[in-house]
């Protein structure tokens, strides 16, 4: 499988060919979901796509020794929520009929 990137603005282009909304109106759809989505998450809801998956804010420990992979330098991380997503039935059962190709099971899928 080749991999392609999907950004911001391929999604509001594919809504837009399969509605025919104007591309300003699905613009502004798409700003307003993932502006709600990050809203949500900062309050600490989680959010629940039936058949897609869940996000869901999720505390990480702190740790007192870590290190920057940049600059080497030792330093602490206090605790603090990072965004986790958990992926539905629906979209396992999708992925799971993907095919796979040779020596793609070392590779992660990024």
């Amino acid at each position: 499988m080749s991999a392609k990137k999907i950004t911001k603005y391929d999604l509001v282009e594919a809504v837009y060919q399969n509605t025919k909304c104007e591309k300003r109106v699905v613009q502004d759809v798409v700003e307003s979901l993932l502006s709600q989505l990050k809203e949500s998450l900062k309050e600490g809801d989680t959010i629940e796509l039936r058949g897609f998956g869940t996000f869901e804010p999720r505390l990480r420990k702190g740790r007192v020794k870590a290190r920057n992979p940049k600059t080497g330098e030792q330093l602490s991380v206090a605790p603090h929520y990072v965004a986790a997503f958990r992926s539905g039935q629906e979209l396992k059962k999708a992925l799971w009929s993907l095919p796979v190709e040779a020596g793609a099971e070392s590779s992660s899928v990024t």
